[in-house]
């Protein structure tokens, strides 16, 4: 199909299905089952096979009825990308059309407290028991964990491989008993990560994406399209004068779903807001900062244009490339950088909150929250590795974890044996 073609069509199921009376999942069913949902997914789940701008086109033309797109925001979307590519059949059929309408949540259980930004040092143990895997151990950093029906789980499945090679994934079921999870205080105030705690917690053999000791491989999809950030509403922005309860209800769908992330502007840094503070304080005329405002409009420019060429890259069906390493990066020297900016031009100030202190402690908030930036997804450390050894062909860095990752020195716990 042509790009009108594509128009045409869509345009002209929109005006035989699209009711604003309907309810928010009946309507999305509609939608996922016609393909218009998710057009760049396979056609035999609920794609249309569509490539490049026709997704584009399709999504012009819900904005252009009001109609409400896909549930794509929150984790949900990480399932859905690492299902496609490496889920079988059954659990394609069985889970994206429930993500597609919004009817399960999803999140991600990789990160542990003994292993940092180790993926591959993951001892969350995962043991075979008939037809079932028995999970026990602890994962930490998990956003919207305490809501989610579902979790996309890296566990250490054999101890006697290397640690890249004894890890598997798994879907678990996050309502069954043997799931704890606990939200996590920030020093931001705000609350988006949970910690979650496993005894015994059993998922069933057929729940495996991929085959026992892949687990490493589809963890790296999914780490490739959290780091280029795809997991954003397609159509955000559907608000209609209408008082009709589908766009109440998509609301209310935004607002839980974006709850973890009303922190994510300060933790970039907001360099929207450096050059008018710069001017309502007078710290403009001061050379030294004005200097570092500009080095920051550069690095934040300049990033921007290589997420477009991400975006581009994606849109055009390329495969994922360094695109995700160096806007992470980037972004945590940007972020870096503008706290910097910012307490230069507050000065002391800047350490306050409350009413009296800089945009009602926007500032202060920035402060304590750039640091996450450096950390989430993958250090700056990781990233520079990948970006060294994958991208500028350079040896990779000495290892002395290799061998049977039950002989590899670390962090002890009581789930290891």
């Amino acid at each position: 199909m042509n790009t009108q073609h594509v128009r045409e069509a869509v345009r002209s199921w929109l005006t035989a299905n699209w009711d604003a009376n309907l309810d928010l999942v009946e309507w999305r069913r509609l939608l996922a089952d016609s393909g218009w949902g998710a057009p760049d997914w396979p056609s035999e789940y609920f794609g249309r096979d569509l490539k490049g701008p026709h997704s584009v086109i399709v999504d012009e033309e819900l904005a252009r009825v009001g109609a409400i797109g896909a549930a794509h925001s929150g984790v949900r979307m990480l399932a859905a990308v690492t299902l496609l590519a490496h889920g079988n059949h059954e659990q394609k059929r069985q889970y994206l059309r429930r993500i597609l309408t919004g009817e399960d949540h999803w999140c991600q259980l990789f990160s542990e407290p003994g292993s940092g930004s180790d993926l591959a040092g993951a001892s969350t143990r995962a043991d075979l028991d008939g037809d079932e895997w028995i999970i026990n151990g602890q994962k930490v950093w998990n956003t919207s964990a305490h809501h989610a029906n579902y979790g996309l789980l890296i566990a250490r499945s054999d101890w006697d491989e290397p640690k890249h090679k004894g890890l598997s994934y798994f879907i678990l079921d996050m309502h069954q008993p043997g799931v704890e999870v606990r939200q996590l205080k920030q020093m931001n105030g705000h609350a988006s990560f949970n910690e979650v705690f496993f005894t015994n917690a059993r998922v069933p053999r057929a729940n495996i994406i991929g085959t026992p000791g892949d687990g490493w491989q589809v963890a790296m999809t999914t780490l490739a399209y959290e780091r280029r950030s795809f997991d954003r509403p397609r159509n955000p922005a559907t608000k209609s004068p209408s008082a009709a309860p589908i766009y109440q209800q998509y609301q209310h769908e935004l607002e839980i779903a974006n709850e973890p992330y009303k922190w994510y502007p300060q933790r970039a840094g907001r360099v929207d807001l450096v050059l008018q503070r710069a001017k309502d304080t007078g710290a403009i005329d001061d050379p030294v900062i004005r200097q570092d405002i500009a080095r920051l409009h550069i690095l934040a420019q300049s990033a921007s244009w290589t997420a477009q060429r991400a975006r581009a890259l994606q849109k055009a069906g390329k495969p994922q490339g360094p695109e995700g390493s160096l806007g992470k990066l980037a972004a945590s020297h940007i972020g870096r950088l503008a706290a910097r900016v910012h307490t230069n031009i507050s000065a002391n100030d800047a350490l306050l909150t409350g009413s009296a202190s800089p945009m009602n402690g926007t500032i202060a908030e920035i402060l304590v929250s750039t640091p996450a930036g450096s950390i989430a997804g993958g250090t700056d450390e990781i990233q520079r590795n990948i970006i060294a050894e994958r991208v500028l062909g350079l040896p990779k860095e000495p290892r002395f974890d290799t061998g049977p990752f039950r002989d590899v020195p670390r962090n002890s716990s009581a789930t290891e044996q």
